[in-house]
């Protein structure tokens, strides 16, 4: 998505284990230190894909992008976000084309490209220390692109169900929206994704249905007759436009309204 397909060989590699040598200075912190963020370089310092490889080298999940805007929302006398918005870019350009969509308690916390594993790395400091009513997670298009390496299934599930199951052993309600329909990945011309996504979407139904959470079907409500998007409502044949976030919308208000009609702690 917007990291292009630029998590090639060597970034692949490392994400795997095998030695690569990553991209960084000799005196660019490694290993467990005192504060990851400080000193962290920006797209501006580093633009392209020099800044790509930086970024996964130094904050593979992304927890250093919202830190300081949840350290303000856990500031004493702020009132906690009622739904958190855990995603990827359709989440991260949702509130860039509709932000008035992100009031009364909405909280957006989508990073373009990300894969659900690590959207998992940053879900404890993003979703569980914000204290919110519900979390909605919109996750698996990146993973069904390969964004971070090869992936099962069975692998998507369970970090998407981990997600879940954090939230829920937090008294956190769980909106679960299905992976939004797409023919291609502009990015990945080549791959045949519609039985994947297919699949993904199924297993995200019954899994919310199992387990009491609220299921969001946004493939049927936007998708063709061949799986992709239906006209107008992509920019790329991935990413909503506004009229695409306008079908979404009410979609997501009457999941977010049975979520709260829900107990927190449902039974498994």
């Amino acid at each position: 998505m917007p990291f292009k397909w630029i998590i090639c060989t060597a970034l692949t590699m490392s994400l795997l284990g095998t030695a690569v040598a990553p991209a960084m200075a000799q005196d660019d912190p490694v290993g467990i230190v005192a504060d990851p963020c400080a000193n962290q370089k920006t797209p501006e310092q580093l633009p392209g894909e020099q800044w790509a490889t930086y970024i996964f080298a130094h904050d593979f999940g992304r927890l250093c992008r919202y830190r300081s805007d949840n350290a303000s929302l856990t500031a004493p006398g702020k009132a906690p976000p009622q739904v958190v918005f855990m995603g990827d870019s359709i989440t991260e350009g949702w509130q860039k084309l509709d932000p008035a969509f992100f009031t009364a308690g909405k909280l957006d916390r989508g990073i373009g490209g990300q894969t659900t594993s690590q959207m998992l790395l940053r879900f404890r400091e993003d979703v569980i220390e914000l204290h919110p009513q519900a979390v909605h997670i919109l996750a698996g298009t990146n993973d069904v692109a390969g964004n971070t390496g090869p992936v099962t299934l069975a692998q998507v599930e369970g970090n998407i169900a981990s997600m879940a199951e954090l939230a829920h052993a937090h008294g956190i309600r769980v909106i679960l929206g299905s992976v939004t329909p797409a023919a291609r990945f502009p990015w990945r011309p080549n791959l045949t994704i519609g039985p994947t996504i297919k699949a993904l979407n199924a297993w995200i139904k019954d899994y919310a249905a199992h387990h009491g959470y609220t299921y969001v079907d946004y493939f049927s409500a936007m998708r063709t007759a061949g799986g992709g998007m239906q006209d107008g409502l992509s920019v790329d044949g991935v990413h909503p436009t506004l009229k695409g976030y306008k079908v979404m919308e009410p979609l997501t208000d009457t999941a977010i309204k049975q979520a709260m009609e829900r107990s927190a702690v449902a039974t498994h």
